[in-house]
Parts: structure tokens; sequence; C-alpha cells
């Protein structure tokens, strides 16, 4: 499944159980549709009249933020091959939690720096994407251990990061075309990837 790291509602958790998520939202899925909850692919397992149901594995509860599955999430149904892409490709696999370290308004816009996994670090390209929470977003700087972010109005308006502190954890997807390529050059035959596997991944992008 993929999705465009656009938040297409802010729903409203009713329910979780530490297994099964609940969740109150105006968007209505089928059962089996695999929707993003805080940047996180889920199935839906339940569906009633004005919300649906999803269940969350120890695997993915390991690599989430979990303690934000609590009153206003963002979602976003799978992309569909007539959609436009306005964000970037998100796979809704989260590669690690990062924590807010600072929040700095400057001319209407929020310069937000987030403290990152080392792991991913070498995934953290300047003026690359990244998803938070779901968010497609574009990395401003990049530090030894942080990146920075800055959010204009729309996506303030459009989005709860305004309502973030310093100190929360958030859900970190990578972009997937540098995860390739990353994974390709550091494999363990040490082969350097050839010009027609960087070319299928480009074209997937």
């Amino acid at each position: 499944m993929m999705f465009t790291g656009l938040v297409r509602e802010i729903a409203t958790v009713g329910a979780f159980s530490g297994e099964v998520l609940t969740i109150k939202a105006k968007y209505k899925p089928s059962l089996g549709d695999s929707v993003a909850i805080n940047g996180a692919c889920l199935t839906v397992t339940n569906v009633m009249n004005d919300s649906f149901s999803v269940l969350l594995s120890s695997e993915t509860l390991n690599c989430i933020a979990y303690e934000n599955l609590k009153g206003n999430v963002h979602i976003e149904p799978a992309m569909r091959a007539s959609d436009r892409l306005d964000g970037h490709f998100v796979q809704g696999h989260i590669d690690g939690v990062g924590t807010v370290k600072s929040l700095h308004y400057e001319k209407g816009a929020l310069h937000m720096v987030i403290d990152m996994p080392l792991k991913l670090m070498p995934l953290m390209v300047p003026k690359g994407s990244v998803a938070i929470d779901g968010i497609s977003l574009t990395i401003n700087d990049v530090s030894s251990d942080a990146i920075r972010l800055t959010l204009i109005p729309h996506t303030l308006k459009e989005t709860l990061l305004a309502s973030y502190k310093v100190g929360r954890r958030v859900n970190v997807e990578s972009d997937m075309l540098v995860r390739a390529l990353h994974h390709m050059l550091n494999r363990g035959d040490k082969k350097s990837p050839t010009w027609e596997e960087v070319e299928h991944w480009m074209h997937l992008y």
C-alpha cells in the first residue's frame, strides 16, 4: 500500500485497548482497507456507523509512539492509482520514533527540531523528504543526531503539528528511495548497485 503523506482528516480516538484501536471519523473505509493513522499503515478489522477499528500487532506497537493514540490523530486512506501525488510516496512503515527537541516561531512559520534515532540519520537528507506522524515534510537541515523542519501556516492549520510540545515522541518514516539506495550501497555482498537497479528505483519513485 502507498500513501501521499497528506492528512485527509483529523479524526478522534474512540477507544484503545492496547491492541484494538477504534477511530471516530467522517471517512468510512471498507473492511480490509489500509489506513495510515499517525503515519502507521493499519488494516481495518471492523466498520461501525461513525467509526472503524484496526488491530495493532506487537511488532507495530514496538515501532511507533503508541502513547499518542488518544485524542485526535491524523488519518489518510491508502492512495489509489488515479490519485494526484502532492506529497511524496509514503509506505506507512514506521522506521523509528523521534522526539521533538525545540520549537521556534518565525514570521508565521514554525521551526521544529526533532532528535532522531542514530540508525536513521544516514537516511535524512537536506532538502529531502520525511514523514512525521504521517505528514510529508521537507528536511531543512541535518545535524549529527537531529533534523530541522520548517512548517508553514497551511501545514499547521491542516494538521496537529501546531499542538506538539517539546518532548513529544513522533513516528518517523524515511524517504523510500533514500532507504532503498542506502540498503543497496550497504548490503552484505559489498557490490555497488547497477545502473539498472538505480533506474528501477527512480522509476518507482
